[in-house]
């Protein structure tokens, strides 16, 4: 009997992520694609899985939580993952990419895969049958409203880009290159740093708050996520919030020599030739022409060219725990299932993470079983058991951490958090390994 085939709606990192899952389980996938028919307010490109915020897809490392959800993602052979790490850029203990590099890898293997047809075209309604909705936080108005019809009062909440620059504007005899802690002994870091005295950085607070910001509409309300607050709405918050924040100087000076600074702002590498550099942690709303006053009054920047602005955009989900079923499929709607942000995750890799198991979930279906459901201790169970059991009277997107996995029992639970977090990690991978056997698993190759 002919496998039905499923519909994935969106081509971002969950979509691209669940329909390779499905082709390589021999699922046939119809994929669908907004971009080039209509593009958004954040995209710049038509390419696939295109990441409009940072670059980075966050610590690499494996006792940090996200670290961890890399690795099982590696080990789940997932095609994210997978092109992430063939693209990748200088960032320390960061897995950063070539934004460019990465969303063509993607591209050129979904459209390579011949179990998957891409479709460049709107989806205005909700398909029926099999399918996965994976559109992100910036679903087109048709379709959200017919996701609110099913799904009630949806909430929302609004996310923040920050700039990026061109390297060679700006002035590397001010700016230092450090990474935080590093030996001066083992060379260069990887972050380029502009040191700010005392009065300097007061100066600059008071710029961001006194700053023209892009308005909201009148009917909407403002609920920024923790982790991706503009730098003005943080700036908002005290006069030192920032140098506590994205703006500490801690384990960073200038192996030149000089004045301690008081605070710090930090810039990203973002491709593989060192040609664009992002600020790192200044998402902002503030309008175009305040950017460019205020952070071209910083030192080293003061010829500054931008290769693009900071801007401001809206960022839907729906209640996850009221909704979705522990495979995220609508209770209401058996056989349509939600994964990335729109399910209620934050970040790219928790989105790709969602795309991976929805991809996973369905291709069992289609084939009249169940998939096993990631162990608990797993990142990607402690995952799904947030979305599952959270208040959905207060839900809020969550990036993965290690507060969402069960403790650990014993005098192991009472270890210092590092050694801690080494050995939730270490239990998560040894637990993973039957999961990704039991469903299938195999290394998507670069």
């Amino acid at each position: 009997m002919a496998t039905e085939c499923v519909q994935v709606v969106g081509g971002g990192l969950a979509g691209c992520e669940a329909a390779w899952q499905l082709a390589r389980r021999g699922v046939p996938v119809r994929l669908f694609e907004m971009r080039p028919m209509r593009s958004s307010p954040a995209h710049s490109s038509d390419a696939l899985a295109e990441l409009v915020c940072s670059n980075s897809l966050r610590s690499d490392a494996p006792e940090n939580a996200v670290g961890l959800l890399h690795e099982e993602l590696r080990r789940a052979g997932s095609l994210v993952l997978s092109a992430a790490d063939a693209t990748r850029v200088p960032a320390g203990s960061a897995l950063a990419v070539d934004r460019i590099a990465f969303a063509r890898a993607i591209t050129e293997r979904i459209e390579a895969e011949p179990a998957i047809e891409l479709v460049r075209s709107e989806v205005a309604e909700l398909p029926s049958g099999l399918a996965i909705i994976a559109t992100g936080p910036l679903t087109s108005d048709a379709l959200a409203a017919e996701v609110q019809k099913l799904c009630g009062d949806s909430l929302y909440f609004y996310d923040s880009i920050a700039p990026v620059v061109y390297a060679d504007s700006l002035d590397l005899g001010v700016i230092f290159r450090a990474s935080r802690w590093r030996d001066p002994a083992e060379g260069e870091g990887d972050y380029l740093n502009i040191p700010l005295s005392r009065d300097a950085y007061h100066r600059f607070v008071s710029e961001l708050v006194a700053a023209e910001k892009t308005p909201l509409h009148p009917f909407e309300k403002p609920q920024y996520f923790e982790g991706c607050l503009p730098i003005e709405v943080m700036a908002e918050r005290g006069p030192e919030t920032l140098a506590f924040g994205p703006m500490k100087p801690v384990g960073l000076e200038d192996p030149r020599g000089g004045p301690k600074p008081y605070a710090v702002v930090q810039l990203r590498q973002e491709d593989k030739t060192g040609t664009l550099y992002n600020l790192v942690g200044f998402q902002t709303k503030m309008k175009v022409g305040e950017q460019k006053r205020i952070f071209r009054a910083l030192p080293g920047m003061a010829n500054v060219v931008f290769a693009r602005f900071g801007s401001v955009h809206r960022n839907t989900f729906i209640r996850a725990p009221e909704l979705l079923d522990e495979r995220l499929q609508h209770r209401a709607r058996p056989g349509l299932h939600f994964a990335g942000q729109l399910a209620g995750v934050e970040g790219y890799v928790e989105s790709a993470a969602l795309g991976l198991l929805a991809g996973i979930f369905v291709a069992a279906k289609a084939r009249g079983t169940e998939a096993p459901l990631p162990p608990p201790p797993t990142a990607l169970g402690a995952l799904l058991r947030h979305l599952r059991e959270a208040d959905p009277r207060h839900f809020q997107p969550m990036n993965v951490n290690f507060g969402l996995f069960p403790p650990l029992e014993g005098r192991a639970g009472r270890a210092p958090r590092r050694e801690r977090n080494g050995r939730i990690a270490e239990r998560a991978l040894a637990e993973l390994l039957p999961w990704t056997e039991a469903v299938g698993a195999a290394p998507a190759q670069p």
